[in-house]
């Protein structure tokens, strides 16, 4: 990094990345509102962290957005100090490619070329992709341009060899994934019916790819999830569910097991759910409730899913089989989000209620479970949870001593609820 003292100049200290403590070329804020370095803050998440490097406060969401007037004033300041300036800050070279130039790299990629000349073809358009917001919305708008990518993909090759292929075609399709249009138009090329090839090509870089790679693939793949007829497609392609739950187990990261949560959350159709529940999902699911290790994203989604599995019969009889997800969701009560709450209260209504599940109103009860739902009971503000907590109160309380439900010590203070 070159220094102010050998510039002669004073760089704005609004300028630096927070990390790198470089002049930022693309600058984007988190939802804490500190802005960064795209390339940066990229690798701070990309390795698993869930907080604001600058703040170290929990990140809610991972996404960040383009600060353009930020960007506007860095690029004034550089064009006004161009003279002092070394190359170094100057845009790069990338970001003047002209339009017959990214048309020659596409004619590049769509062809029958060598891996080599491929690699390096979806590399040149992955580093101007990631320069600025500008560059990507000029790719997606490209004539044929998102077709070329999806070639690549739909030429498959589960070989080591063609890994890294596979990996720069997700990585530029997820660069302008976020650019309008995009993910319907996606969700057409890639889900085409002779287009299998494309998914397993997911597959593969889920399976053997590096661990940027699989979170770009997953997120794709949630992205183009747009409608049920696409949610089938995904589901019923070979191994996409499967390969996906082995993450959850086989690998650690934060970022990419959040970003699987977010993907299963997406597909909601009864026979997903019952397919979901059949590779194993519930017992994952309460591995992460119950571990008090587990970041809040992270046990939110997974009560999410809980309750959308508990809607179907193989859902309940694996919820029900699970020795420890009734006192783990009691535990939850209302040290999560109401949402969150809300999730962990209509599958304990579900399992207790409708469906009189003996194991689980077993193991409510002797976790305190009276008490817990009392609270929540008393604090909601949403009629529907409200009723579900009354009928949960009679159900434990006509099968359970009041010792043991623990409601004697909480009755004298909750008299207005007792006649619910």
């Amino acid at each position: 990094m070159v220094s102010e003292e050998q510039l002669h100049i004073t760089v704005p200290s609004l300028f630096r990345c927070p990390i790198s403590l470089d002049v930022m070329k693309s600058p984007v804020s988190l939802c804490t509102g500190v802005t960064y370095d795209r390339s940066s803050i990229q690798r701070w998440l990309e390795s698993g962290h869930q907080t604001c490097p600058a703040t170290n406060q929990p990140l809610p969401s991972t996404d960040f957005v383009p600060n353009l007037t930020l960007h506007r004033l860095i690029h004034l300041w550089i064009q006004s100090s161009s003279a002092r300036l070394p190359d170094s800050l100057a845009p790069p070279p990338a970001s003047t490619s002209s339009l017959s130039e990214i048309h020659a790299l596409t004619e590049q990629i769509a062809a029958e070329t060598s891996r080599g000349r491929r690699c390096g073809a979806l590399r040149k358009v992955a580093e101007f992709a990631s320069y600025r917001k500008e560059n990507r919305r000029f790719l997606a708008g490209s004539d044929g341009f998102a077709e070329a990518i999806v070639k690549v993909l739909r030429r498959g090759g589960g070989s080591e060899s063609e890994i890294e292929v596979l990996e720069l075609a997700v990585r530029v399709l997820e660069s302008i994934l976020m650019e309008n249009g995009v993910k319907q138009r996606l969700s057409r090329l890639l889900l085409r019916s002779d287009g299998g090839n494309c998914l397993s090509s997911f597959v593969s870089v889920l399976r053997s790819g590096r661990l940027a790679s699989k979170i770009w693939a997953v997120r794709i793949l949630e992205s183009i999830a747009v409608d049920n007829e696409s949610k089938r497609s995904i589901a019923e392609t070979k191994d996409v569910l499967a390969e996906s739950i082995r993450l959850l187990v086989a690998e650690t990261d934060k970022s990419l097991r959040d970003a699987v949560l977010s993907f299963l959350i997406k597909l909601t159709a009864r026979s997903m759910k019952a397919q979901l529940v059949q590779l194993g999902l519930v017992p994952i699911l309460s591995g992460f409730i119950s571990d008090q290790d587990s970041p809040g994203p992270t046990v939110e989604s997974a009560l999410r899913l809980t309750q959308m599995v508990s809607t179907v019969a193989e859902g309940r009889q694996a919820i029900s089989e699970d020795a420890k997800l009734g006192a783990s969701l009691v535990g939850k009560l209302m040290k999560v989000s109401r949402t969150a709450t809300e999730d962990a209260v209509a599958v304990l209504w579900s399992m207790c209620c409708v469906h009189r599940d003996a194991r689980v109103k077993e193991r409510v009860a002797r976790s305190n479970g009276m008490t817990k739902i009392l609270l929540v009971m008393q604090s909601e503000e949403d009629a529907g949870v409200r009723k579900m907590c009354g009928d949960l109160v009679k159900v434990l309380r006509s099968g359970c001593n009041t010792v043991d439900s623990g409601l004697v010590s909480y009755e004298t203070r909750t008299t207005h609820i007792r006649h619910c």
